[in-house]
């Protein structure tokens, strides 16, 4: 077997991994009483600091540096209305439903509950709301489920499951 095809195989065993961990989170996810709160390690940080810095460039109108939390390659995913491949496709469709601040609105997540697979992948659940108004689409809000992967530049989103 060629190294990309047992690189793609290893990938595909981690992502379902990482969507079935994901999807059993949510459904069993109710908020922990403060005794019972876990001091996060320092890579579960760096992988939440990920969506508190896409929050920030969103809510300042910055699509780009939002993108930035992506792998930036065209094996990356994102599933919600539709599966999209690759950073480029995924960054031109960001571009096209969000084509200004107001379309965008004001970004939140909440409930990040991330955890570290290997040293190399992470999985990210939490929620999200998007508030804008009626003319702009309207409120949304829904669960996300994210693998990221540990590169040289730190951790990337290479699947983004948002419902």
């Amino acid at each position: 077997m060629t190294l990309k095809i047992r690189t793609h195989l290893r990938l595909a065993r981690i992502l379902l991994l990482a969507l079935c961990c994901a999807s059993a989170t949510l459904h069993a996810q109710q908020p922990a009483p403060p005794d019972q709160l876990r001091t996060l390690s320092r890579d579960e940080l760096d992988v939440v600091k990920v969506i508190t810095r896409q929050e920030d460039a969103w809510n300042k109108g910055n699509l780009d540096a939002f993108a930035s939390a992506y792998k930036n390659s065209p094996d990356i995913l994102f599933v919600g209305t539709r599966i999209s491949k690759g950073f480029a496709e995924m960054l031109a469709e960001y571009k096209r439903d969000y084509p200004n601040k107001d379309a965008m609105g004001t970004l939140s997540f909440s409930d990040p509950e991330p955890r570290i697979l290997d040293e190399h992948y992470a999985v990210l659940v939490g929620r999200y709301k998007l508030e804008r108004n009626k003319k702009n689409g309207g409120n949304a809000d829904g669960a996300f489920s994210m693998v990221l992967e540990k590169t040289k530049e730190g951790w990337k989103i290479i699947l983004d499951h948002t419902t």
